[in-house]
């Protein structure tokens, strides 16, 4: 039982972590508490609600795997490789993905509430 309890306590170090070091983290979170904010102020339904927050606690989620395979893949080699490059542009890509359809979806949410 205390392996299980150590393993949240790892989890909230790399979430801390992520908060304090990484930038383009701290973007996406300042990012999702405007959208929360924004959330209230247009009065979001229960569904709109679910999904807005699965947008972003996966853009938070998956910004902390990229920030992982960077740190990884820096860890083993200091030198340029061209598989060392592939990963974090694939990792970074993913990230990318995942940052444009959130962002339609929220313009669609959003439009609709903004536009009528």
């Amino acid at each position: 039982m205390q392996n299980f309890f150590k393993s949240f306590h790892y989890a909230w170090n790399g979430i801390l972590l992520g908060t304090r070091l990484e930038r383009n983290f701290k973007f996406h979170l300042l990012a999702g508490i405007v959208v929360i904010l924004a959330g209230i102020w247009t009065e979001l339904t229960m569904t709109e609600w679910f999904i807005v927050v699965v947008l972003i606690g996966g853009m938070l989620a998956l910004e902390l795997m990229n920030t992982a395979i960077e740190k990884v893949v820096d860890l083993v080699t200091e030198d340029y490789h061209l598989l060392a490059q592939q990963a974090k542009d694939l990792a970074a890509g993913a990230v990318l993905i995942y940052a444009i359809v959130s962002a339609i979806i929220g313009i669609i949410l959003f439009g609709s509430k903004w536009l009528g």
